[in-house]
């Protein structure tokens, strides 16, 4: 049975499972998610193959080896599968996708068929899955869609109180205009932007935005030199109890970030809040 989704909501959420010991975890946030809102979840899954290379740089292509590479391959998606199973349990309106193919161009494409897509967190320290993984800020600036970044061992997001991180650029405004549906559940949201005064007419514009889409937000303005801009958003998410940032990812390129530089980068690297992030 599949769901109608009316008001601008989340009507598909599309999460990425690999074989690390978060995946159930970040599964069963998104199944809450997709609850929450209504929406038809869908798993998702790819690992390439990998093909013996000789010291002279050819690959071994022979049939025995490409059967017992596939084989493992289609093993590792099975394994995935059932951690899938596992979370989705006896609910409907759920659908699984895999393919043996490149994991980041699979969960790029099946990004066509939802409105978020739901990754795992994948910085210097965490757990990674070599074959099955996928690098979020691949996947943001690509997927056309935004995305819910989630750290390791999270498995429920409240989003009661939200941080919003806000430069006038398009992908904040783009961020703001696709997180509707979660602010619009909060209790609490805070736009955050820094300015050399006190006031920011931008945040203030954006705030007034927000309620007239029934979000009722107010504006924090930080003065100064600001070090380390994701450091400083995380020590605000703290301070106001907040367990999700929303976000701008990327300007034009990964050399031109939307708020002073590499806040993006440092964001994924280091937030152990749940990111909401537009390209």
């Amino acid at each position: 049975m599949s769901t109608t989704q009316t008001g601008g909501g989340f009507a598909s959420i599309l999460t990425h499972f690999d074989l690390t010991p978060q995946s159930e975890a970040r599964g069963r946030l998104a199944v809450q998610l997709a609850e929450q809102h209504g929406a038809h979840f869908i798993g998702a899954a790819a690992e390439q193959q990998l093909l013996e290379v000789y010291n002279d740089m050819t690959v071994n292509v022979s049939a025995t080896v490409s059967d017992e590479e596939r084989a493992r391959v289609e093993g590792d998606l099975k394994a995935v599968r059932r951690i899938f199973d596992a979370v989705v349990g006896a609910r409907n309106d759920v659908e699984w996708r895999s393919c043996v193919t490149d994991p980041e161009r699979f969960l790029i494409e099946q990004a066509r068929a939802a409105d978020l897509v739901v990754i795992g967190r994948r910085s210097t320290y965490d757990a990674r899955d070599g074959t099955l993984g996928v690098r979020p800020g691949n996947i943001v600036l690509e997927c056309g869609r935004p995305i819910l970044v989630v750290p390791p061992e999270k498995d429920y997001l409240a989003a009661h109180k939200v941080l919003v991180a806000w430069k006038d650029t398009r992908e904040a405004r783009r961020a703001l205009r696709d997180a509707l549906p979660i602010l619009r559940q909060a209790n609490e949201v805070v736009v955050m932007t820094a300015a050399p005064a006190y006031r920011d007419a931008g945040a203030e514009d954006v705030s007034i935005w927000l309620d007239r889409h029934g979000v009722r937000s107010r504006v924090s303005v930080h003065t100064g030199e600001v070090a380390n801009v994701a450091a400083q958003l995380i020590d605000v998410a703290d301070d106001i109890g907040a367990d999700l940032i929303v976000s701008g990812a990327y300007g034009h390129s990964r050399t031109r970030e939307w708020f002073f530089g590499g806040a993006t980068r440092d964001l994924l690297e280091n937030s152990k809040h749940c990111l909401f992030m537009s390209h």
